[in-house]
């Protein structure tokens, strides 16, 4: 339901006026260059990469405990 003294026109104006908003602080924004990009995404790669091989050796390291302790209870 509508305020009092508030219109469908009004809804139109603040709609427009957040576009405009959002266009304005766009503008602002100090977009990363391709080679940043493409820097970050190798970076991303390579710590996902040595992050994997980490917690597959402690994985391996607990499964080899884990069946060592087994042999020793059966």
């Amino acid at each position: 339901m509508a305020r009092t003294g508030e219109t469908g026109g009004g809804m139109i104006h603040n709609a427009l006026e957040f576009i405009q908003q959002v266009r304005t602080e766009t503008s602002k924004v100090t977009w990363p260059t391709r080679r940043e990009t493409t820097m970050t995404a190798v970076m991303v790669l390579v710590m996902t990469t040595i992050l994997a091989l980490f917690f597959m050796g402690v994985d391996n390291a607990f499964n080899f405990l884990a069946q060592e302790l087994l042999k020793l209870v059966g």
